[in-house]
């Protein structure tokens, strides 16, 4: 025991001295976050709105107030007929108009060169003009005093509600995505470089004559990631709560739980990508190639994988960091018990199972 314990604290020694991998492990972290909880938003802001005055009143009036109060959109211009509106959209000169007839019916003209945030500033507007409408209608009835809604007003078609995310904050989305991103790369790439290292510099063959079983050596080599990933998922969490205000709904034993068993994916997966990998360049290539871009593409990251076309679905069901997101999405932001995330954490049970076997019999056969 005291072998493996000083293999452990050699490499945790190893690690610290390595400036370059201090800053990638605890760096990459910080920037990824920051970059994608502020700079990487697709919250709707500042949206420059025209209003189209053909049939305006009072009423009409008082909702384009309520859009202008908000914090979305920006009234720049009032044009008289909806072709002007639409000239100067296309002009780029505003992103939505806004048109009321006659009979109080409410049209959206959008800019759609960007399907998404057109259907986004779509539902800001609803949102914005019937929710304020749903209010007052609202105290109209508990106070008995009449307000300047009116009780026939035919803008209060619906009333939506957000669950979990009533702000529509793409942190909410992003946090998540992040996580499962950054512990696979960080864990999968630092263990894959790091083994590949010594054999590279030809000083594995001299810690594998030691009297330390082979699979010793490799589990004290994991160990001290595994410790930098935990203190890396703590730092991580504190981001998201107290600088992009994601709250954490669930149990926050859970969410470590879950976050330590995809650590270990991961460690298994960069003990599996080190029996490939020859060279530490050829590591982290292969690391990049086989984890960032589907990491990204087909994690539903970015994209829900349920729009994807139905072979990208069957290639994102082997991709580990999908069941992962989907499960934090849930104990982070909607507050679940540990029992609605149990198909997530078994598949990643089976996933770990089988890279770890996988890993672990090519390396024995290798050295042999």
């Amino acid at each position: 025991m005291k072998q493996f314990v000083s293999f452990v604290i050699k490499e945790a020694k190893h690690i610290l001295r390595d400036k370059r991998t201090m800053l990638i492990l605890f760096g990459m972290p910080v920037v990824m976050m920051l970059l994608f909880g502020f700079a990487i938003t697709t919250d709707v802001k500042n949206v420059r709105t025209v209003v189209v005055t053909s049939h305006m009143d009072p009423q009409t009036q008082q909702a384009v107030e309520r859009l202008a109060q908000s914090e979305y959109f920006i009234i720049t211009q009032t044009v008289c007929t909806p072709r002007k509106a639409e000239r100067l959209i296309r002009s780029q000169q505003a992103d939505m108009a806004l048109v009321f007839d006659k009979h109080h019916a409410m049209q959206l003209i959008v800019d759609g060169s960007d399907p998404n945030m057109a259907q986004q500033w779509t539902n800001y507007a609803h949102q914005t003009i019937l929710n304020e409408e749903s209010r007052m209608k609202n105290e109209e009835f508990h106070t008995g005093l009449p307000t300047s809604a009116g009780a026939n007003s035919s803008f209060f078609i619906l009333h939506s509600s957000l669950l979990y995310n009533p702000q529509m904050k793409s942190a909410y989305n992003f946090v998540p995505a992040i996580m499962g991103m950054l512990l696979m790369l960080i864990c999968a790439m630092m263990t894959s470089i790091s083994i590949v290292r010594e054999k590279e510099r030809g000083t594995m063959e001299v810690l594998l004559v030691s009297p330390v079983r082979p699979l010793m050596v490799i589990i004290a080599k994991a160990v001290p990631y595994l410790v930098l990933a935990f203190v890396i998922l703590i730092a991580i969490l504190l981001m998201a709560r107290y600088v992009l205000g994601v709250p954490l709904a669930g149990s926050l034993f859970c969410i470590v739980a879950v976050s330590i068993l995809y650590i270990l994916l991961a460690l298994s997966l960069g003990l599996l990508i080190s029996n490939v990998a020859q060279t530490q360049l050829a590591a982290l290539l292969l690391s990049a190639m086989v984890l960032l871009m589907p990491v990204v593409m087909l994690s539903g990251m970015l994209f829900p994988v349920e729009s994807m076309p139905r072979m990208l679905q069957w290639i994102a069901a082997v991709i580990p960091p999908r069941y992962y997101i989907d499960a934090m999405r849930k104990l982070m932001i909607m507050g679940v018990g540990i029992h609605e995330v149990m198909k997530e954490i078994a598949i990643l049970v089976a996933m770990t199972v089988v890279l770890l076997a996988i890993a672990l019999k090519k390396f024995r056969v290798r050295l042999e």
